[in-house]
């Protein structure tokens, strides 16, 4: 409590040097700073991280398996689904068939179909379960539609405005280029669809890309058996993938591979690890300059106060007790800056969010906003970093004030 004391007085009192207590003002504005950047741009970080992960993952799996030369389908799929489903972590396993075409209304663009089990009991997929129009209309259809009515498609909501499509305007039509098989050759068919609702991920790329038919009706459609291309495996941790994915090689043999979500969206991982180490990087050398500041402060205050340095030593002070004394100062000021930083950065992040203060492009990023995301552990490792940096700062004028011989001190007082 005598150190305590001490550094407690030492930063309240005033001094003759004003600008050592306007040092002192600075250097807790500057951890703060850098504290509350730094929480801000983790949680920039982690939420563009996440929320683009889980809109990804709205439409497509965390783990696919796929043939390793397409053949036309997926020899016995039904067996393999069954086996995959009972892997760990796995909590379905469905098939679907992917497809590309040239979807048509008011205007062509190309599209990739999705076909999926729209039978009782599979799960649907992540991204109808908030969408405009009806899901039920795929199940109604599963059996294939009868001969005079159109084969229904739920379309990405970027994609339906591009070609002109609604639900108030619904006749849409698919050009497959495979087609059929004639004497001249493979000619390209056009198949009359109606969509029966739109959708919307959060992703822009699959949001203006994506369209989805009963696995009956694409098989339909494009003239083919009762095959698939792709066994999707749904996982109750996305971050298992990578394990799974090398525990279902095991199961589906040489000629199909697994391939995780992060192995299809490699360049999209890449640039989130490179984002975060560019933005740890940059805004610790806020610390850094915080850190220097502090570091003035104390030797600053200790000229100043190396008189009263010497009359505590020479009534018993030990060497420890002073030492304890600046670096209590500068764990004070780098507390004082932390705990304002994590405030300042929870609240600005909070209401970032909720408010949705920056819009961007999403065309180039995937999204509308950015997404500020929190997590408490992020404001441990942070506050920890500053104090260490702080406490750092406080090793060289602590074992300075211990140097002053009292005796030289107060020769001439």
């Amino acid at each position: 409590m005598f150190e305590l004391t001490v550094a407690l007085r030492y930063l309240r009192a005033k001094r003759k040097q004003a600008v050592v207590s306007l040092i002192t003002v600075i250097s807790i504005i500057g951890v703060g700073v850098g504290v509350m950047a730094l929480v801000i741009a983790v949680a920039v970080q982690t939420g563009m991280r996440d929320t683009l992960e889980t809109n990804l993952l709205s439409a497509t799996a965390a783990v696919r398996i796929e043939e390793r030369e397409p053949s036309g389908g997926i020899e016995g799929w039904e067996e393999i689904q069954r086996r995959l489903a009972h892997l760990p972590h796995v909590t379905s396993a469905v098939p679907a068939l992917y497809e590309p075409g040239l979807l048509n209304s008011r205007y062509a663009e190309p599209v990739s179909i999705k076909g999926i089990a729209v039978d009782p009991g599979t799960p649907i997929p992540a991204a109808l379960k908030h969408m405009q129009g009806s899901f039920k209309a795929l199940r109604k259809d599963a059996l294939g539609p009868a001969p005079d009515e159109r084969p229904p498609i739920i379309v990405g909501s970027r994609l339906a405005d591009k070609i002109g499509a609604s639900l108030d305007h619904p006749r849409v039509s698919l050009l497959n280029p495979t087609g059929r098989v004639t004497p001249n050759g493979v000619e390209p068919t056009v198949e009359p669809l109606e969509l029966v609702g739109t959708f919307e991920s959060g992703f822009y790329d699959i949001d203006a890309s994506f369209a989805y038919m009963s696995l009956r009706d694409t098989q339909q459609v494009f003239q083919l058996a009762d095959v698939v291309n792709a066994i999707e495996l749904n996982l109750d941790d996305r971050n298992r993938a990578p394990e799974v994915a090398q525990a279902a090689d095991a199961v589906i043999g040489p000629k199909l591979r697994a391939i995780s979500w992060e192995q299809d969206n490699v360049n999209l991982v890449n640039s989130f690890k490179l984002d975060r180490l560019v933005a740890l990087v940059t805004i610790s050398l806020i610390q850094l300059v915080a850190a220097l500041m502090i570091l003035v402060v104390l030797i600053m205050m200790v000229m100043e106060k190396y008189r009263d340095i010497a009359v505590l030593m020479s009534m018993g002070a030990r060497v420890e007790q002073i030492r304890r004394i600046f670096i209590l100062e500068g764990a004070l000021i780098g507390g004082a800056g932390t705990g304002l930083g994590l405030i300042l950065g929870y609240v600005i992040s909070f209401l970032a969010d909720h408010y949705h203060w920056l819009h961007v492009d999403a065309q180039i990023y995937g999204l509308s906003y950015i997404p500020f995301e929190t997590h408490w552990v992020d404001g441990v490792w942070i506050a920890a970093t500053a104090m260490a940096v702080s406490l750092l700062a406080t090793l060289y004028p602590a074992r300075n004030a211990t140097r002053i011989a009292p005796v030289e001190a107060l020769r001439y007082e």
